[in-house]
């Protein structure tokens, strides 16, 4: 049981690196590569949840066509959980660039992911993405950093 475990964290490793990668290149097939037919995600942008790939994809295209160029994006304090065919991760991840507006963006969001081993496949099932806010005026702390 340690053992595959241990081999499934590694796995969810480096699929956690292929994605990153790919949302540096704002490759959006690489991006939903690992995702399951009906991944929910709750991202920082409407709506407050979306449905399955086609839903990631839009939003994907949409996002990474407010860009000038790459993204810079870093996954720091990624730690993973793993059983034999569910598991989870969190990180903080940095998204710094240039958007098409001339805006420089440096900003850390919390990620954590779910994961369901689909057909002998670690594929992910679930995505949170969230920045805190300022509980007296409701507004998105967007500044802190690790």
């Amino acid at each position: 049981m340690a053992a595959n475990r241990s081999e499934a964290e590694t796995v969810i490793r480096g699929l956690a690196d292929r994605w990153a990668k790919a949302i540096r290149a704002k490759d959006v097939d690489g991006v939903v590569a690992n995702y399951a037919p009906e991944v929910v995600a709750f991202d920082i942008v409407p709506p407050l949840r979306s449905v399955g790939i086609d839903a990631q994809r839009e939003g994907l295209e949409a996002w990474f066509a407010t860009w000038r160029g790459p993204i810079g994006y870093d996954v720091r304090d990624l730690t993973i959980t793993a059983g034999d065919d569910v598991a989870f991760s969190q990180s903080l991840n940095r998204i710094r660039g240039t958007k098409t507006d001339g805006e420089e963006v440096d900003v850390w969001v919390r990620v954590t992911v779910g994961y369901r081993k689909l057909d002998g496949r670690w594929m992910v099932t679930h995505e949170h993405v969230s920045v805190p806010f300022d509980m007296k005026n409701g507004q998105a702390l967007v500044d802190l950093k690790p």
